[in-house]
């Protein structure tokens, strides 16, 4: 793997990451949401954002067309799941404060979200 490649993938998961803290930080606060619902919604949001910077930014040469995005969401449902479980853990079952649940899932989620996508969403296929 390229040592730029995970430098990009960092940088818009940093970005997705501030995004999502901004969203669940103001959907607890503000909007008195339960905090596994307000972490799913922010994990939602990112979503889009995040596909954009990746397909157009990291993953430039990538294959086009409907199929990434498709693979991405997929991916990154599996990623909300692992989000709305470690919160629930975290929240509901341990009783921590929403955002050191919300810590553990920024160590776990991007980790298996590169994974996957470096190797199923955007690799490169030779009839690409």
């Amino acid at each position: 793997m390229k040592i730029k490649l995970i430098l990009k993938y960092g940088i818009v998961g940093v970005l997705g990451t501030l995004l999502h803290f901004a969203v669940l930080v103001a959907l607890v606060e503000w909007a008195r949401m339960q905090p596994v619902w307000a972490s799913a919604i922010g994990f939602i949001v990112v979503l889009l954002v995040s596909y954009l910077l990746n397909k157009y930014w990291t993953f430039q040469d990538s294959p086009s067309g409907w199929r990434p995005l498709v693979k991405y969401t997929v991916v990154s449902g599996f990623g909300l799941l692992l989000n709305s479980g470690i919160m629930y853990t975290a929240v509901d079952l341990l009783h921590w404060n929403y955002l050191i649940g919300q810590c553990f899932v920024v160590i776990a989620v991007p980790i298996s979200n590169f994974i996957f996508n470096y190797y199923w969403t955007f690799r490169q296929t030779a009839h690409s």
